[in-house]
């Protein structure tokens, strides 16, 4: 499993690197953003279909497009790699990973084209953080406004588009959701940690094959590169490496 150190080919192709900032960006649009209308029932849909750690690779994936399209614009372009490093440690090891908090005294920049999109960014990662660790069966469908900011922010929408359509027809067949939502009981705590685990090479690496044992390889690989020192959202131990 690569570092997140090298832009993926299909963020590049996307022309989200250096592209000038040039779509619209308003009050209405970042509230349309945070709190979605109900007229996306397709794409949540497919975000329900899917497992629980495949929903978290796909915000880790998510969120990485964002970190590629800021990462010459903003100071804060290291935490959100961080971020990152975070979420993909959770899938196979929750245990060692921070509450992903943000802005929790309200106060962060939230205007323009560049602080309004990195803030939705990161209050959806936070969000869907805190699901996880409530176990909430409703953590998918919070991915939904995480997949409308990329698509917004993204030159070449076909693009990603063409991308998040691949993956999520891969991730329906290959890690679908493992409960049914007429099935579980609000007050019920999910546990995924029998999911299969899942890997950031599924959504970037074009030539990866995934096996059960590919991904798990990679995983553990990743993590024990990670360095918990540095990382704020990190506590894993040294003998995790």
């Amino acid at each position: 499993m690569k570092s997140i150190e090298k832009a993926p080919k299909i963020i590049r192709e996307a022309k989200s690197i250096n592209h000038p900032i040039d779509f619209k960006w308003n009050g209405k649009i970042m509230e349309k953003l945070i709190d979605p209308a109900e007229n996306h029932n397709k794409l949540e849909l497919a975000l329900t279909s899917i497992s629980y750690k495949a929903s978290l690779g796909l915000t880790a994936a998510l969120l990485e497009w964002i970190y590629w399209r800021y990462k010459n614009r903003t100071e804060s372009s290291q935490e959100m790699k961080q971020r990152i490093e975070a979420l993909w440690c959770s899938i196979s090891h929750p245990e060692y990973t921070k509450p992903l908090v943000f802005d929790l005294n309200m106060n962060a920049p939230a205007s323009g084209p560049i602080d309004g999109p990195l803030w939705v960014a990161l209050m959806n990662v936070r969000m869907i953080d805190v699901l996880r660790r409530n176990g909430s069966y409703n953590l998918q469908s919070e991915i939904v406004g995480l997949v409308l900011l990329v698509r917004h922010t993204t030159p070449k929408k076909k693009k990603f588009n063409k991308w998040l359509k691949s993956n999520l027809k891969r991730l329906n067949l290959l890690f679908p959701c493992q409960y049914t939502y007429d099935d579980y009981n609000n007050e019920e705590a999910y546990n995924p940690s029998e999911e299969p685990v899942i890997c950031r090479d599924f959504f970037f690496d074009p030539l990866y094959k995934y096996t059960i044992k590919s991904s798990e390889i990679a995983i553990k690989t990743f993590v024990a590169r990670l360095d918990y020192e540095t990382n704020p959202f990190l506590c894993f131990p040294k003998e995790a490496s």
